[in-house]
């Protein structure tokens, strides 16, 4: 995976944030899981270009984050953006839900993800 931060510092984040996964990410998590969703490869908690980022689909680059509410403020909205820009920069794609809506609506969350990931693959 190209671009992948293997300072030892963010792997032990990485490692310490897939032990301690919010509800939401935990039940996304089991949807994307062993190849569950469509048979695609996802990891969850990956370190890639300096970001411990929720989940990522190398084969296409995509990632998907999972924002809880305080993602909401100001600061952490304009901390998102650049960090999806820089993520996008080494082209990832990046899809960010909030937590009520993998909650509520797996199905949907689900959905658009492969749906997006079907897009990509024609690029």
């Amino acid at each position: 995976m190209p671009h992948v931060d293997v300072l030892p510092r963010t792997r032990a984040n990485a490692r310490r944030m897939r032990s301690a996964m919010t509800d939401a990410e935990l039940k996304l998590w089991n949807e994307l899981r062993a190849h569950r969703l469509m048979g695609l490869g996802f990891r969850r908690q990956v370190p890639i270009a300096g970001y411990v980022v929720d989940f990522a689909y190398a084969e296409h680059r995509l990632i998907v984050e999972i924002d809880g509410s305080q993602h909401a403020r100001a600061g952490d909205i304009d901390y998102d953006r650049q960090r999806s820009q820089r993520l996008e920069e080494d082209g990832w794609a990046v899809l960010r839900f909030c937590n009520d809506d993998v909650l509520r609506d797996i199905d949907n969350v689900c959905e658009h993800i492969v749906r997006v990931i079907g897009k990509r693959a024609f690029e």
